[in-house]
C-alpha cells in the first residue's frame, strides 16, 4: 500500500488541513461571508460552501466507519488547502479576504494557531 492510500495517514493529513471543529464550522457556513464566496452551483451554492457540511460529516464520523469514499474525500480537502494555502494574498488583506472565507469553508481558518 502507497503511503498516499494508507488510511491513518490520510486521516493525520485532514486532521492536519482542518482546523476548525464542526461547531465552529457549522456556524462560520451559517454567515454571509461564509456565502459570499466561491463558485456557485446551479442550486445557488458555492462550491466550498458544500464541501464544509461535508467536512462536517467526515469530522462527527467515527474512525471505524470512515469509507473508502471518505478517504477519498479527506484527501481531497487536505489537497485543496494545501494548494489553496500556498496563494496567500498580502497580510493586511487576510482577515477580511476571500482567501481566508474560502479556506473557512473547507474547515481551515488561517489565522487560528493551533
Amino acid at each position: 500500500m502507497a503511503k498516499d492510500d494508507d488510511p491513518d495517514e490520510i486521516r493525520r493529513q485532514f486532521s492536519e488541513a482542518v482546523n476548525m471543529s464542526p461547531a465552529e464550522l457549522e456556524r462560520w457556513l451559517d454567515t454571509d461571508e461564509s456565502r459570499s464566496v466561491g463558485q456557485k452551483t446551479d442550486g445557488g451554492e458555492s462550491t466550498g460552501h458544500a464541501e464544509g457540511r461535508r467536512i462536517v460529516e467526515l469530522l462527527r464520523t467515527k474512525k471505524g466507519d470512515l469509507d473508502d469514499d471518505d478517504l477519498a474525500h479527506m484527501r481531497k480537502v487536505h489537497g485543496y488547502v494545501a494548494r489553496h494555502l500556498a496563494q496567500e494574498p498580502a497580510k493586511e488583506d487576510v482577515e477580511t479576504s476571500k482567501w481566508r472565507y474560502s479556506l473557512m469553508n473547507w474547515g481551515h481558518d488561517p489565522l487560528k494557531r493551533s
